[in-house]
């Protein structure tokens, strides 16, 4: 008995481990079949000793909230479904129902019908459970661990299939899958010299991202398929849950069928099958659920599941093949992937020659050599992934090396966690897009038209590989950038030139120090007053700073001692940058107050707003909590405006704002 909890603390600590990574940071190291008979594992030994450890995966339902957004409890738990690997688990669970609705019309006067079941896609995405209100979108959630999920209004919101209002004025949660077609993701994937993983990832990733312009950027959709709550009316069927999704404008997939017995399940189950190749979102499996709702409400949970619902999962493509050799790839935030170059090897209609490797972790777990013969899957994935090796013979195979130095730039390379980083952020050209558009960007140097399609153009056609070449430019250089002509060619200079007169703390946000974002730009700026004054400071100095601590103080004690960037902020400086350095803000001054902005004002920009408030010492956030002091509402406020009601916070009215200022 020791031996079996001695296995099952070791299970429960590594299914944890993995749960976190799928979950909690859309990550995963390990592959869904491992992580199942690593599940299967532990329920059968649950089973056999009779004991459940407190933190084992079987008694939960999903992994933790993750950090940084704003939580949120769903009016009504989200479940997971109970998941069937073959067709005798789902004969077996139609069985269960059958006798389960047997035993209740034998014991009860009220008799339930026969059971039929609705056979629906499996959607392989990100789960999102909509709030509406007097018939308007109040909160967008994740699914988080079924009881408390993240707040993604602001990214759900750049989804146009998914309506902002509806005509059905009751308090409703609404359930439905995130997805990226595969279609958008291969545009994508086109135009951006780091490729999206798979859809499951980047539809998660996007749904997740703090940024909702990344969310709009992948043009994601979403399939909806339950009401998990609704005030003041009952549903008959999921026949009838789809009609009222319809009816109010909800995107259901049209694929539903419905089956009498075990038999016509498994004839739509080889349907899907194949339909699936065939459709533009990625789907994984097939959900079976009892259409009649009553016989749900008899049939009821468990701990963990409904009992009248169940998932079909398809089988992976898993082929095998060998591995060439390793291409060491560099990201637009320096991190630096493997993917493993294969012996081509057809699967299904596609040949696949390449496949992901996440990290040197993941490739020394899965004892992948050079020249082994590796298992790869392919399932809907852009790229496929390597599951692991045949065998563990290392004869004639070599060790895959951790690189040493970034493969364009050839920076000696950091590491931080399981991952290697390029620290040369300011000339390694594969991070310039991304460090460009970061570098124009409103909040930065404010450099309008300067998009990512046109950093791409500008780094492919013209070859600037530094930040401070963008101030070079000539209007003859710009026509030669397909799409540039006289008038769009003028505006850039102009908006270039103009961004040339910077404030000191949108300078810093430009140059992209590591963890320092637009706050802590300001917070420094307003302490050392000075660009020099910062470059010079040492350790002690930075963690002065309020919310600076030892690890922001460390990244900025690399950044500006990295002959690189140091050459890199002397070309921009040299360029006619004028840095206008911040007015401190005196002592009596100082408003050691923090306020939350929501709605759309008249008289101030938000930028505007913003920058006058912290220039009053006062902290601007973005989301309300009982550590608010004020709430500016401008038109149309949102939640935050309900919520500093709820938690008495005092609100400022614009009509009011002139006056609140002179406090």
């Amino acid at each position: 008995m020791d031996k079996k909890k001695e296995r099952m603390k070791e299970l429960v600590d590594q299914l944890n481990l993995y749960a976190y990574h799928y979950y909690t940071l859309d990550d995963p190291i390990i592959t869904d079949g491992e992580y199942d008979k690593l599940f299967d594992e532990l329920v059968n030994l649950e089973k056999e000793t009779d004991f459940v450890l407190p933190n084992s995966p079987t008694t939960r339902v999903g992994g933790e909230v993750l950090e940084g957004f704003e939580k949120h409890d769903h009016i009504a738990n989200l479940y997971s479904l109970n998941k069937a690997q073959n067709l005798e688990q789902v004969r077996d669970f139609v069985r269960k129902v059958e006798e389960l609705v047997h035993n209740y019309n034998q014991n009860h006067e009220d008799s339930l019908p026969t059971p039929e079941y609705t056979v629906e896609l499996k959607f392989d995405g990100l789960t999102i459970n909509l709030t509406y209100e007097n018939g308007d979108l109040q909160m967008a959630t994740t699914r988080g661990n079924g009881t408390t999920g993240e707040v993604i209004t602001a990214q759900i919101r750049t989804i146009y299939s998914i309506p902002l209002s509806i005509s059905s004025k009751e308090l409703m949660e609404v359930q439905g899958e995130g997805l990226m077609p595969l279609s958008r993701l291969k545009e994508y994937n086109e135009t951006h010299e780091v490729p999206l993983k798979n859809a499951r990832n980047a539809a998660a990733g996007a749904l997740r991202n703090l940024d909702p312009k990344v969310t709009a950027e992948r043009h994601l959709t979403a399939y909806f398929y339950n009401v998990g709550y609704i005030e003041n009316r009952e549903f008959s069927s999921q026949e009838e849950i789809f009609s009222f999704l319809q009816e109010n404008h909800f995107k259901t997939h049209p694929y539903l069928r419905i089956a009498k017995n075990s038999e016509e399940i498994e004839k739509y189950i080889h349907e899907i099958e194949e339909y699936r190749k065939e459709i533009d979102i990625l789907t994984d499996g097939v959900v079976i659920k009892v259409n009649d709702i009553p016989t749900r409400e008899k049939l009821g949970y468990t701990n963990r599941f409904p009992r009248w619902a169940i998932a079909y999962k398809f089988a992976p493509e898993e082929y095998s093949t060998v591995l060439k050799e390793v291409e060491w790839n560099v990201g637009r935030t320096g991190k630096i992937t493997p993917t493993a170059l294969l012996e081509p090897v057809e699967i299904g209609d596609v040949t696949v020659q390449r496949a992901t490797l996440n990290n040197m972790d993941d490739i020394r777990r899965k004892k992948v050599r050079i020249h082994s013969r590796v298992w790869i899957r392919r399932s809907n994935d852009v790229i496929p992934e390597i599951l692991g090796t045949v065998d563990d013979d290392e004869k004639n195979t070599e060790e895959i090396k951790a690189p040493e130095e970034c493969p364009y730039c050839h920076t000696e390379l950091i590491r931080d966690g399981v991952h290697y980083f390029c620290p040369n952020s300011m000339t390694c050209t594969p991070q310039l897009v991304s460090r460009m558009v970061h570098f124009a960007s409103r909040n930065a140097m404010d450099i309008e038209g300067l998009s990512e399609k046109t950093c791409e153009k500008l780094l492919s056609v013209l070859d600037i590989t530094r930040l401070g070449q963008l101030y070079d430019l000539t209007k003859e250089d710009l026509f030669q950038l397909p799409g540039f002509k006289e008038k769009k060619s003028q505006n850039l200079l102009n908006a270039l030139e103009k961004s040339k007169n910077v404030a000191l703390d949108h300078f810093l946000f430009a140059i992209g120090i590591p963890e320092v974002g637009e706050k802590s730009s300001f917070d420094l700026a307003q302490h050392f007053g000075s660009l020099e004054n910062l470059r010079k400071a040492s350790f002690s100095d930075l963690v002065e700073v309020e919310d600076v601590g030892p690890i922001m103080a460390k990244n900025i004690l690399e950044f500006f001692s990295d002959e690189h960037i140091v050459h890199g902020i002397d070309e921009l400086l040299s360029k006619g940058i004028q840095i206008e350095n911040p007015k401190p803000v005196e002592n009596s001054e100082k408003w050691d107050k923090t306020i939350v902005l929501t709605g759309a004002l008249e008289n101030y920009t938000r930028k505007e707003l913003k920058e006058l408030l912290q220039q009053k010492g006062a902290s601007v956030t973005s989301s309300v909590s009982k550590n608010t002091d004020y709430v500016i509402v401008g038109k149309d406020p949102g939640s935050k405006y309900d919520k500093a009601k709820e938690l008495g916070i005092e609100i400022i009215e614009e009509d009011n704002l002139d006056e609140f200022l002179k406090r």
